[in-house]
Formats: structure tokens, C-alpha cells, sequence
């Protein structure tokens, strides 16, 4: 089994987990989520996720962030160096959480895939028929 890892902007992994754990109402896989504000140093930050991580006891660890290329996925991005059992995934949304949370008995492997795919899947862009 996997383990998450939520490393974003402020609460917002915080709040996106909470959100996709009321939607399914479990949350089957282990997580933590760590806040990166803007005034926090990203050293001390590497530190807290390093032993976060470690929680995880050599699970593999599935690493959330938010925006790619952002303090929070360059610590993310530092964090992969030290662990070989870690893949990072950017562009965390609701409906990722929830397929991976759902498919949560699933090797690594197909849950990387599941989340990437239902993160892009919820996107989409609603145009409704017009009643002419």
C-alpha cells in the first residue's frame, strides 16, 4: 500500500483531502500534508517533510503538490532525490484525490496512473446547449 504526501501552497492539500475524504467518506491510504506559506524558510520545510516521510516507514510514497515549478514541488522535487520508493505528481486537484483514494488497494504503479488520468479527466470545460 501507498502512502500521500501533500505538499502545498498554505492548507491547501490540508483542505483538498479533507474534501475528497467527506466525497468518499474514508480515507484508505495513510496521508500527511505539509503547508508551505510564503515566509517559511525551505530548508527548515525539506526538514519536516524528510520526517514526514519517514512516518511512512518504506511505504511507497506518492507526493502531491499543487503548482509545479513553486516552492512547495522544489522541496517535493529535493525530498525525491533522498528516496528512491517516491514519485512526485503536480497539478493536485479534488478529483485526483479521489481516484487515488479510491483505487487505494492498487500497486503504486496503477495509482500514479489513476490519479494523473483523473486529474486530467476533471477537467473539462461546459458549454450548455442553448434552447434556441
Amino acid at each position: 500500500m501507498a502512502a500521500l504526501l501533500l505538499v502545498t501552497h498554505g492548507k491547501v492539500g490540508e483542505v483538498m483531502l479533507a474534501m475528497a475524504v467527506e466525497t468518499i467518506g474514508k480515507s484508505p491510504l495513510p496521508a500527511l500534508c505539509l503547508a508551505v506559506e510564503l515566509d517559511d524558510n525551505p530548508s527548515e520545510l525539506l526538514v519536516k517533510a524528510r520526517q514526514m516521510a519517514h512516518e511512512f516507514h518504506g511505504q511507497d510514497i506518492i507526493v502531491l503538490t499543487d503548482l509545479f515549478g513553486s516552492t512547495p514541488s522544489n522541496i517535493a522535487a529535493r525530498l525525491l532525490r533522498e528516496y528512491d520508493n517516491m514519485i512526485m505528481i503536480a497539478g493536485l486537484n479534488i478529483p485526483m484525490l479521489i481516484r487515488l483514494l479510491n483505487y487505494a488497494d492498487q500497486e503504486t504503479s496503477v495509482l500514479v496512473d489513476k490519479a494523473v488520468n483523473g486529474g486530467r479527466d476533471g477537467i473539462f470545460v461546459y458549454e450548455p446547449e442553448s434552447d434556441d
